[in-house]
């Protein structure tokens, strides 16, 4: 694998060459793919329209490049494990050519069904296999996929269909997690009476639930596949050709279908695997996350299956039946890579030590952190705890935009500090600007994060709606990838992530980062979970306003209020004490871990009128829950 990172020296010398002679890097690693016509320029890139091509007039398909040529190397090597919601289920294992096998007869199951290239998919399922399956094959024979986790409401997974007009849905009868059965196919069928675009829904039989099946729309995955071939030529695509849609949330009611192209995203998702966590043949990786979030695309499916590596799928949750099943999970199938959510460390955090000392974590090589900024009592306890304090934490920062890693430890190669992101991968040229737009060069300096020059992984326009794209990243700043964070470079030249812009109080002239203050409310022994927003003062400008996730065994409201400000007082100074602090049962988080600010700003400042899109929400009940006990801040 020459494309792999050895030594911190070969890292600085990556990264120089990628700054310097970009078109020549990343020619370089482009080159390890099977081409069907070689491109005819590595970039053309501007950033005012915005307008990026990568690989230009290159010939490829990225399942080529999973698939057809791993069979005749590693064709025996194990692709996905599968590990069922309920411990004693059978496992599921896929070798690369089983997969090879499976994606060909579904794709040829759904050319039959009338989908062909550039028709959109919905892929509305469970954690399983054919999820994976289901996305290969539409790349195979050049469909775009759009993944929604299937936990979204009806309202929401028709707004979606609605947006990109999809032709298919591909569902189940049902989804299992935790101990909830959840009834899927009822939900579609509830957003297609919005619908009028989907001609044929596809059914997997999970759970055995009862379901309706509509004549001549709905077919079982069962009947689809029967009878199909096991070889389905893959579909010539240009690398600038649409693979999928994701949406992501907006500050608006209306969801953005963020679009990523074939050939940047499939030499980015590969090499920042490959990087980032060091893989090495025949290593077991696991990412935690859902494939509905585009952390699944990149490094469940895209990024290891092109490494040629072995990649878990889990269908459940880490607290079912027991909170200990991460844990039991490595020591079952001798995890060497685990890839979680801060928000998933702090809450196994609280279960304490004793459920995790049963089980053998010692094939652990590389711990990673993704999703939002972590905090350095959860960054200690994880590399401690976990990683036994032998394994190197990546602390990764990168949005669904970028595609891929961004800003991350490089495992065992670069040196890490908690809560850091650290240093830019290769290709990557973040900087750091003022207010007007002005580069802080140097270190020690504090302010927005933008990235210069473009990598092959960035998004190329949101669907259906490019000016939407330009005045969401390209606009704030001319020339410039905006990402809506702050962020500090610090005296060594490594980066912390603030959190977004919008979530940088000024209060009296200070500015003080939400997650610099949440950081010190999190060090109180009986505070879960924090999250701080800014709200308007008549006095100060704005305020700060905690919402806190408490242990109260013990103790009053009040007493712990106290003491909450007096431990911030302690750590940053009184300037930072929040102004009102409101004890809650839980924060608004997305599927990912990521806790919505901008539903909290609004409860802050009671504006209740719009919340916007929640439809990406763990428990959009817990804002009904915040709501109630606003009047309890103080």
């Amino acid at each position: 694998m020459s494309n792999k990172i050895q030594t911190l020296s070969g890292y600085i010398h990556e990264y120089q060459k990628s700054v310097l002679q970009p078109e020549e890097f990343w020619g370089r690693i482009a080159e390890s793919f099977h081409w069907k016509k070689h491109w005819d320029s590595v970039m053309e890139w501007d950033f005012e329209k915005p307008d990026v091509k990568w690989f230009v007039n290159g010939k490829v398909n990225i399942t080529e490049n999973i698939l057809d040529r791993h069979l005749f190397t590693i064709g025996d090597r194990k692709a996905i494990i599968w590990e069922a919601n309920e411990p004693g289920e059978a496992t599921v294992e896929l070798t690369y050519r089983e997969l090879y096998e499976k994606v060909c007869q579904f794709s040829n199951a759904m050319k039959a069904n009338g989908v062909g290239k550039g028709d959109r998919v919905i892929i509305y399922m469970p954690m399983v296999p054919e999820a994976a399956i289901a996305m290969l094959a539409c790349a195979r024979i050049g469909a775009i996929h759009s993944v929604v986790f299937a936990g979204f409401s009806a309202t929401s997974l028709a707004d979606r269909i609605n947006d990109c007009q999809a032709k298919m849905v591909l569902t189940s009868d049902g989804n299992f997690r935790g101990s909830k059965a959840i009834p899927v196919k009822a939900v579609v069928d509830d957003a297609l009476k919005s619908c009028t675009t989907v001609e044929k829904v596809i059914v997997l039989k999970r759970t055995g639930t009862d379901v309706s099946m509509k004549s001549g729309l709905d077919m079982w995955w069962h009947d689809a596949i029967e009878g199909q071939a096991l070889s389905c030529p893959a579909e010539v695509m240009d690398s600038e050709d649409v693979l999928y849609i994701l949406y992501t949330s907006g500050s608006t009611g209306k969801p953005k279908g963020v679009v990523h192209t074939v050939g940047g995203y499939m030499v980015y998702t590969y090499y920042t695997f490959l990087n980032v966590f060091q893989y090495t043949a025949g290593d077991v990786f696991w990412c935690t996350a859902d494939v509905g979030w585009v952390t699944g695309h990149s490094y469940i499916v895209y990024g290891p299956l092109l490494a040629g590596a072995t990649t878990l799928m889990f269908e459940g949750v880490p607290t079912y039946p027991k909170p200990n099943r991460f844990w039991q999970i490595i020591d079952k199938y001798k995890v060497n890579q685990f890839y979680t959510a801060p928000t998933a460390i702090r809450a196994l955090q609280a279960y304490g030590l004793d459920i995790i000392e049963p089980f053998d974590l010692s094939s652990l090589k590389v711990i990673g952190s993704v999703g939002e900024p972590i905090n350095e009592e959860a960054w200690h306890w994880y590399h401690s705890h976990i990683g036994k304090g032998n394994c190197p934490l990546v602390d990764t920062w990168w949005q669904t935009e970028t595609g891929g890693i961004m800003i991350s430890a490089i495992a065992g190669i670069t040196p890490t500090k908690p809560a850091f992101a650290s240093l830019p991968l290769p290709g990557i040229q973040p900087i750091i600007v003022d207010a007007e737009g002005k580069e802080l060069k140097g270190n020690n300096v504090e302010g927005n994060l933008c990235i210069k020059f473009p990598w092959p992984s960035m998004l190329r326009t949101t669907w259906g709606d490019h000016e939407r794209c330009r005045q969401t990243y390209f606009s704030t700043y001319k020339g410039m990838y905006f990402t809506g964070d702050g962020a500090k470079r610090d005296h060594d030249g490594y980066i912390r992530i603030l959190g977004r812009v919008d979530d940088v109080i000024n209060v009296s002239g200070h500015r003080m980062g939400t997650a610099e203050i949440e950081n010190a409310i999190n060090e109180h022994p009986k505070v879960i979970e924090s999250a701080v927003v800014g709200y308007p003062h008549d006095v100060k400008g704005q305020g700060i306003y905690a919402y806190v996730i408490c242990d109260m065994e013990g103790r009053t409201e009040a007493n712990l209020k106290d003491e909450i400000r007096l431990t911030v007082a302690n750590i940053i100074g009184p300037i930072a004490k929040p102004d009102k602090i409101q004890i809650v049962p839980g924060l608004p988080k997305t599927r990912s871990g990521k806790i919505m600010r901008r539903i909290l700003r609004k409860v802050a400042s009671n504006d209740l009128g719009n919340m916007g899109d929640t439809s990406t929400l763990l428990d959009p009940d817990v804002v009904q829950a915040i709501i109630e006990t606003a009047d309890t801040a103080s």
